[in-house]
């Protein structure tokens, strides 16, 4: 059992919160039961190694035993070290260490992919997490990160996919225009969600073709060069009082109501 919060081997793994660590390894940090769950059970070729106090390990057998099958290395702590790994205050008492595994673009677009998510300098951790688990659960094809979006294995944003980040790829540190040129090149059509652009409704019938929806950041939006290389520009409507919607909730419904018009009939 692992004891001292303080080992080599404990600080290795809790260096993994930070973005340094995580590019010159290639690594990144799981944390809690249900992260090491989806990972052993849709890439289980990633995990490295897997955490856990006794407590958690034997609630969770499932865990530990797809860890053992899968040839993961499964170590004890004491609550003390996990505390000292995890980036949570309450990692629920399991840890992982998985290999980074971003997916090239050019085997996304390999796929004839008929509803993709770009994201373009998306910069909240909870934000991105929560537009990639959208966009899994919308059925869409693939999500593709571009400018300076927040890096994938960052542990918040880890979190927030709840596991999504596992069932569809996801590609990483792409530029903008190289991305719009070939996702054009298999026939998508680039929509940019825009408070600036036409009216949602007027345009839906087109949702219903291959589209790849862009989203931008959360303050600022998209920049008049990244709204050029949109085919077209669209806004939810606000009915109600509210300001404005969150990225990720707005991003939310632009995908299922694609996923609804492409389904249809």
């Amino acid at each position: 059992m692992l004891e001292n919060p303080r080992s080599p081997r404990v600080r290795a793994v809790a260096k993994l919160s930070k973005r340094a660590a995580r590019q010159e390894t290639g690594l990144f940090l799981l944390e809690g039961p249900q992260a090491a769950r989806e990972a052993l059970a849709w890439a289980p070729e990633t995990v490295l190694e897997l955490y856990g106090t006794p407590t958690a390990l034997e609630k969770h057998t499932d865990v530990r035993d797809a860890a053992v099958d899968a040839d993961v290395d499964v170590q004890y702590t004491t609550e003390a070290v996990l505390d000292a790994m995890a980036d949570t205050v309450t990692p629920q008492g399991i840890v992982a260490v998985a290999r980074q595994s971003p997916t090239a673009l050019k085997d996304i677009l390999a796929t004839q992919p008929r509803l993709l998510a770009i994201c373009e300098e998306v910069r909240d951790p909870g934000n991105l997490g929560t537009i990639i688990r959208a966009a899994d659960a919308a059925g869409a094809d693939a999500v593709i990160l571009s400018g300076r979006t927040v890096d994938l294995y960052n542990p918040k944003v880890v979190r927030s996919t709840t596991g999504s980040l596992f069932h569809l790829p996801i590609a990483v540190d792409l530029e903008l225009s190289d991305v719009v040129e070939r996702v054009h090149e298999v026939g998508l059509r680039v929509v940019a969600a825009d408070v600036g652009g036409e009216d949602f409704l007027t345009s839906r019938r087109l949702l219903a073709e291959p589209t790849a929806w862009l989203f931008g950041n959360e303050a600022r939006g998209l920049d008049d060069s990244a709204l050029g290389y949109a085919d077209l520009s669209l806004r939810l409507p606000i009915y109600g009082r509210a300001e404005s919607l969150n990225l990720a909730t707005a991003a939310s419904v632009c995908l299922y109501e694609t996923a609804f018009a492409q389904r249809a009939g």
